[in-house]
């Protein structure tokens, strides 16, 4: 299971970027003609809550972290929480990974070794923390070209120390230990994390190639969130945008998709071996010229279609056809419950708490026509930013003099979600009821199984939710 930061749909050649926006994705552009690549595939808005989706099955907001983490916060996944490299180890599966965490890093129930891996080499935050590890001094260590040095204005160089947090250093941990540093995590180490990572697998698939255990691997790769200067050697290379971290580290990312999918064959093990690839979110706008590119509107923490609609991919040989671009919906959250059956432990599922991932085998077997998913809910937060019902998806903003105020897309007719504005609600107030019906459902199971709560300044879990709100008018009495 790979997962990348902030590719938006637009930015691979497969999904028409590539060499077009100084991003030559060769290898993943053929993993996706040899495969199935999802042209409505769906994250969460940013990535802690997509990381949250794709471990638990559960949309963030249930999980009792709806922010994104930073050094310092204290919310993260709970022993409570049952991950999918839980249920894949409880079934005998052995499990590793390799990358960036995001899921919370103060107390040992939150860290990856304590949460379903056997072993973990990972960085607790996003590539942004980084930079501020050495961006202080960096104009003095290094050459720095146009668009190459740190994003980072004015961090002092004691920051960690001035304001009591722990440095940021890339872990290692197994299950029965304390984990333990192994090189700071800094513009120096982030030049090339992902090929020493990709090593790292490659190494792993070669010792377990013929294991009497099935093996899981979790590569969520820090690489394309990138604020760092990157890698020299893929900088220079034909087609590449020598300023733009992001495309530069997409590059070596590349390379190394390449590489593992090669010892995969070499092994003789691809066609008993599911590869997913996943975005986590659109591009990070605000990183420019450090970014990526969606051909949707917004980015990333937005619920428009740029900072949730991603590209995604699935190889199989042998298994699933190659040449396939089903337009059906798929959730992030998916990937755990099709992950669970393909693995044989979807029955190990708790049922004691709602699980938004829907079994997709089915999907990745048969290909177009067959998702099981019609409706998305996009959470920003602890709030419902919209709805998608089919080829319709409303972004909702309360009641003025009686009637609702909302935006509502045909996504398939715009989707760049720009002309429901500009005619205004009434060809579509016809939908303001079905969809508040949907969303009435939605919070009425909270009320049976309700939200995880944690409290912000201790992590630990509360009281839970029993009313949930949001700003969407479903009922007379009721948001």
């Amino acid at each position: 299971m790979v997962l990348t930061d902030d590719i938006g749909w637009g930015t691979l050649g497969a999904y028409g970027g590539g060499k077009v926006v100084g991003a030559p994705t060769p290898n993943l552009d053929k993993l996706a003609r040899d495969g199935i690549k999802f042209l409505s595939a769906y994250s969460e808005p940013s990535c802690t809550p997509t990381r949250l989706a794709l471990l638990t099955g559960r949309q963030p907001h249930r999980t009792g972290v709806n922010v994104v983490l930073w050094p310092g916060q204290k919310q993260g996944l709970v022993a409570e929480e049952v991950t999918i490299a839980e249920l894949l180890r409880d079934g005998g599966y052995d499990t590793a990974m390799w990358g960036k965490w995001h899921v919370g890093d103060v107390y040992d129930e939150q860290l990856p070794h304590n949460q379903g891996f056997d072993y973990a080499e990972y960085s607790p935050y996003n590539g942004a923390v980084w930079g501020w590890q050495d961006s202080a001094d960096y104009y003095e260590k290094h050459e720095v070209l146009p668009g190459r040095a740190p994003f980072w204005l004015d961090v002092p160089q004691d920051y960690f120390e001035r304001f009591g947090l722990e440095p940021h250093f890339i872990w290692e941990g197994r299950p029965g230990e304390k984990p333990t540093k192994v090189m700071p995590a800094n513009c120096e180490t982030y030049q090339d994390m992902d090929t020493r990572r990709t090593d790292a697998i490659i190494k792993y698939v070669k010792d377990h190639a013929n294991s009497d255990n099935p093996f899981f691997i979790y590569f969520p790769s820090d690489a394309t969130n990138s604020v760092c200067a990157n890698n020299v050697k893929f900088r220079n290379l034909p087609h590449v945008d020598k300023a733009n971290n992001l495309a530069v580290s997409l590059v070596e990312h590349d390379h190394n998709m390449g590489r593992l999918l090669e010892t995969l064959k070499e092994t003789g093990i691809a066609e008993n071996t599911l590869v997913v690839w996943y975005s986590d979110n659109g591009p990070m706008h605000g990183f420019y010229p450090n970014t990526g590119y969606s051909h949707f509107r917004g980015g990333k923490g937005d619920v428009t279609e740029g900072g949730v609609r991603v590209p995604a991919m699935a190889w199989w040989p042998g298994m699933i056809d190659s040449a396939q671009e089903p337009i059906d919906l798929l959730h992030v959250s998916d990937i755990y419950t099709t992950l669970a059956r393909i693995g044989g432990v979807k029955d190990n599922i708790p049922t004691d708490r709602v699980v938004d991932g829907i079994d997709q085998t089915a999907f990745l077997l048969k290909g177009e026509d067959h998702s099981r998913r019609d409706y998305i809910f996009h959470y920003s937060g602890t709030e419902i930013g919209a709805v998608r019902i089919g080829d319709l998806k409303m972004h909702y903003h309360g009641l003025a003099g009686g009637l609702p105020k909302f935006d509502l897309y045909n996504v398939k007719r715009d989707p760049r979600e720009e002309v429901s504005s500009k005619i205004g609600i009434y060809p579509y107030l016809h939908t303001s009821v079905p969809f508040g019906q949907l969303v009435q459902v939605h919070l009425d199971q909270m009320q049976e199984f309700p939200n995880r709560k944690l409290d912000p300044k201790t992590g630990k879990e509360i009281e839970a939710e029993r009313r949930p709100t949001s700003s969407w008018e479903v009922g007379s009495d009721r948001n």
